[in-house]
């Protein structure tokens, strides 16, 4: 971080970080809400950003509508980020801790394994992308591109990742910093290269669809940008001082990022639509297909920023997804949970880069799938941190016979209502494995799975508007009972992976 309030941390030595599920202590809180910019540009900077592009249009709408669904779905989905964030100044401990306050102690590793899974899910998708753009490139140099490259691809991205997960957060502080600011030079030279190859009049011929199409890809913006990062929101804010201000994590969590997604959708946008043969391209390989209306001298540049982009995120990711893990139940220190979490992203990359063609089906399946019981948890979580008026009792976070209980029913039973009636609402056409989704759109008259609505992706709105409003009807007296006990006695508290 280049911020001078961080007080020394950026001279300190680096090393793995000790702390695992454990609440931040005072002495080692730094930084401003400003600072949180970092982490959260240099995590959603990647030039896959443009590839969003070609994914809106693929809804068949127009580059207005697909504009205006991406605007509101980014900032809307990344507001949410910013939210659940303010949990993690008013806890400092990981937000699938945090979350325990809902849930209860061990009622809390249902939601903590499927956040497991959806950032263990991402990692694997950013690594396998940076490895196949690699390749891409290496190949259009005439380097090689085939098996071998991509071997050595995968080796030198996965260790990346996994050394920053491994590692932990001062590392991952710093090394964003550096992606934000390699990538964001970067990234405009990019979009000054390839400027003439938008052609508006091809843009502004792309013609209008209709609301249903314009929802799903609203929705589908929503749970590739910030309901992707939401569960693991407060990780990273966990670690300000307490009278941070409220308002300043809201802020810079959503702003950071928000802006960079929103520029290169634009430009992607534009792209997408002024190329039919580039936007068929990027369905197929979402980065590479990038580089085939670059000049030769600068392919080495964008491998650069393709890469650091796609690492940056996955970094994220691997660090976020060895804390559920460990939030789940697993009792091993945070460092191997990490390491763990690298051997099956490297295990899935692998699927993806050679042993599967239909990329773009699977990630929507993926997507959607995964961001229904997120929407719903989500949902549960800002509603329970809205009925709060007091900060967390951190101690009482990891005993099962303290004030938030071993298991609470209500919030449990409500977001598997929430998961299964949005299951009912989506589609999945292109996964096979997912044909079973999309039950309810029959009989709610909206036209089955091959309706007007079946690619709407209600579902994902449906449960994180349930779980919210849910817990906001049902959840208050849970939450005052709480509040109602006395701060509990500072004792030492057994923390698996602390």
């Amino acid at each position: 971080m280049t911020d001078s309030s961080d007080r020394g941390s950026g001279s300190r030595q680096l090393q793995v970080e000790t702390h695992g599920l454990d609440v931040i202590g005072d002495a080692e809180r730094k930084g401003t809400p400003r600072t949180l910019f970092w982490p959260w540009f240099g995590a959603n900077v990647s030039i896959l950003g443009l590839s969003y592009g070609s994914f809106a249009l693929g809804f068949g709408i127009s580059f207005w509508q697909a504009l205006a669904a991406g605007v509101v779905g980014i900032v809307f989905s990344f507001l949410l980020c910013g939210f659940v964030a303010v949990a993690g100044k008013r806890g400092s401990a990981p937000t699938m801790v945090l979350s325990r306050a809902a849930y209860g102690v061990r009622g809390n590793r249902l939601p903590s394994v499927v956040s497991w899974m959806l950032t263990v899910g991402w990692e694997t998708v950013l690594t396998a992308l940076a490895t196949m753009a690699t390749a891409t490139v290496l190949d259009r140099l005439g380097w090689g591109g085939g098996t071998g490259t991509k071997v050595v691809a995968l080796i030198v991205v996965g260790a990346l990742v996994v050394i920053g997960g491994v590692m932990g957060f001062d590392l991952i502080m710093r090394l964003q910093t550096v992606i934000t600011v390699v990538t964001g030079v970067l990234t405009v030279v990019y979009i000054g290269l390839v400027a003439d190859h938008i052609h508006w009049s091809a843009v502004s011929a792309v013609p209008s669809g209709s609301a249903q199409e314009f929802i799903g890809a609203l929705v589908f913006m929503m749970t590739g940008f910030g309901l992707g990062w939401v569960n693991a929101a407060a990780d990273y804010s966990r670690y300000l001082p307490r009278d941070s201000s409220g308002r300043g994590v809201v802020g810079w969590t959503t702003f950071g990022a928000s802006v960079a997604p929103l520029l290169l959708l634009v430009f992607g946008l534009l792209l997408a639509g002024s190329s039919t043969e580039l936007n068929t391209a990027i369905a197929a390989d979402p980065i590479g297909a990038l580089t085939t209306i670059l000049p030769t001298w600068f392919l080495i540049p964008f491998a650069a920023v393709a890469v650091l982009g796609l690492v940056g995120g996955a970094v994220l990711d691997i660090y976020s997804s060895g804390l559920a893990l460990l939030a789940a139940g697993l009792r091993v220190p945070r460092y191997l949970a990490a390491l763990l979490d690298g051997v099956l992203m490297i295990a899935g990359s692998i699927y993806i880069v050679f042993l599967t063609d239909d990329f773009l089906g699977q990630f929507i399946g993926f997507l959607t799938t995964l961001g229904v019981p997120v929407a719903a948890w989500c949902g549960v979580m800002l509603a329970d941190l809205v009925l709060r008026r007091r900060d967390y009792d951190e101690a009482d976070l990891f005993r099962t016979r303290g004030r938030y209980g071993d298991v609470e029913p209500l919030p449990l039973l409500l977001t598997l209502a929430a998961t299964a009636i949005g299951w009912g609402l989506v589609t999945n056409s292109a996964a096979r494995w997912l044909e079973w989704q999309g039950y309810l759109l029959g009989p709610l008259g909206l036209g089955g799975k091959d309706g007007s609505w079946a690619y709407a992706n209600l579902g994902v709105l449906a449960a994180l508007a349930l779980g919210f409003l849910g817990t906001l009807a049902l959840g208050r007296g849970r939450v005052r009972t709480q509040e109602a006990q006395p701060p509990s006695r500072p004792q030492d508290v057994e923390v698996p992976g602390a």
